[in-house]
C-alpha cells in the first residue's frame, strides 16, 4: 500500500507561482518502482492529466495547458514528487491531486491506470 499526501496548495495571484508536494509513505518509491502523475479537477469539469513523471525521471509528460509553465521532478531518496508551477493563470485553478502507480519504466497518462491517490490541495489563481 502507497499513502500520498499533497501540499502546497494556495491562493496566488495570475502570473505567480506555487510548488506542489507529494510525499509518499508505505510501499514508498525508494524502493519500488513507481511513475507519478499529478491530476487536476475544476469544478464541473472531468479530471484533467496535468503532468507525469516515469521512476528513473528520464520520461516526463505535460498537457498542452501547462507545457512551458510547469515542471513535474522527483527526489526517489525523499519519496517525494513536486509540480513547479509558473505563470499560473485563472484557468489553473483547481484542486490538484497527485496519483502512483507500479511499473518500472511505463509512463501512464490515464487516470484510470493509476491506483493510489492523495486527497488532493486546492489551488486558486486570482486575477
Amino acid at each position: 500500500q502507497v499513502q500520498l499526501v499533497e501540499s502546497g496548495g494556495g491562493l496566488v495571484q495570475a502570473g505567480g507561482s506555487l510548488r506542489l508536494s507529494c510525499a509518499a509513505s508505505g510501499r514508498t518509491f525508494r524502493n519500488y518502482a513507481m511513475a507519478m502523475g499529478w491530476f487536476r479537477q475544476a469544478p464541473g469539469k472531468e479530471r484533467e492529466t496535468v503532468a507525469a513523471i516515469s521512476w528513473s525521471a528520464t520520461r516526463t509528460y505535460y498537457s498542452d495547458s501547462v507545457k512551458g509553465r510547469f515542471t513535474v521532478s522527483r527526489d526517489n531518496a525523499k519519496n517525494t514528487v513536486y509540480l513547479q508551477m509558473n505563470s499560473l493563470k485563472p484557468e489553473d485553478t483547481a484542486i490538484y491531486y497527485c496519483a502512483a502507480e507500479w511499473t518500472i519504466a511505463g509512463l501512464p497518462l490515464s487516470a484510470d491506470e493509476y491506483d493510489y491517490w492523495g486527497q488532493g490541495t486546492q489551488v486558486t489563481v486570482s486575477s
